[in-house]
């Protein structure tokens, strides 16, 4: 594991490796901020997952969490959002291929050989950070659009494993619109059934309620009718009785201003599971 990038931030360091993944068979970067409280104890982690044509560096530069994970003595983790280089398939567009690897285990060739960015999130992460970084085993995770996709799917499919989740303007329906279709017909091959142990929708309706979940929305989202559809999620939830908190937020559309505007509360509604 190599330091790529070493600034200081809000009394503490946000920081950039690169790593050789064993998962996903090529080098990978991820962001790792350390708050000042971690110079003398063990920190519980956030997992941040960045959403389509993304890297770490859009979530450490746009988003402005680094105050506030000072604030409430957290560690952020920002992976990049597929695997890269020279030797991983690829495809023309933003929404397939590197820089989309939409958080889960390809099984068709020839993303299977590379695309298991679901396996990298849930186990080879955070394994390689808690043995280099005073982290705890409390972890959260959040994301946006197709990274808000990943964090409710890796959730819900692993219910004790994560004391909380959050996303904004997440794909809750992948198997419902555009962006999923693509993906998971590339991905996953042709058989819908297949499809739907990596769609947050289906997933809710036979989840066990036990993380806070919150979801923020912004109802001028250029994507809101077309690829998110948050009320496919809330109906389920409701049918389900899983509690959530989705806020749809007026004016705001997809991009990190609004973000940016929201992720104080964010942070502190994973502090307070996490610290708790």
């Amino acid at each position: 594991m190599q330091r790529i990038e070493h600034r200081a931030s809000f009394g503490g360091w946000q920081d950039v490796y690169r790593h050789s993944s064993q998962v996903l068979a090529c080098e990978m970067t991820f962001a790792v901020y350390l708050p000042p409280q971690a110079a003398t104890r063990r920190l519980p982690v956030l997992y941040w997952l960045s959403g389509l044509t993304c890297t770490e560096q859009n979530f450490i530069t746009k988003a402005g969490a680094q105050r506030y994970a000072a604030e409430h003595g957290l560690i952020l983790v920002a992976p990049d959002t597929s695997p890269r280089g020279a030797q991983v398939a690829d495809a023309e567009g933003h929404d397939l291929g590197q820089g989309a690897g939409f958080y889960l285990n390809a099984t068709q060739p020839p993303w299977a050989a590379h695309y298991r960015m679901y396996d990298y999130v849930l186990d080879e992460l955070p394994a390689l950070i808690e043995a280099s970084f005073p982290a705890t085993d409390a972890r959260g995770l959040s994301g946006h659009s197709m990274g808000g996709h990943g964090a409710l799917v890796i959730a819900l499919r692993n219910p004790g494993r994560y004391r909380s989740v959050s996303a904004f303007s997440p794909i809750v329906a992948p198997t419902q619109v555009p962006w999923g279709q693509k993906a998971f017909a590339a991905y996953l091959g042709q058989d819908r059934a297949a499809w739907t142990a990596w769609d947050a929708t289906e997933l809710v309706k036979t989840a066990t309620p036990s993380l806070p979940l919150l979801i923020d929305q912004g109802d001028g989202d250029e994507f809101l009718h077309s690829q998110l559809r948050p009320q496919l999620f809330e109906a389920a939830a409701a049918q389900a009785g899983y509690p959530i908190r989705l806020r749809m937020q007026p004016g705001y559309d997809h991009s990190y201003y609004f973000i940016a505007s929201f992720i104080g509360e964010h942070l502190a509604h994973h502090a307070r599971a996490l610290n708790g």
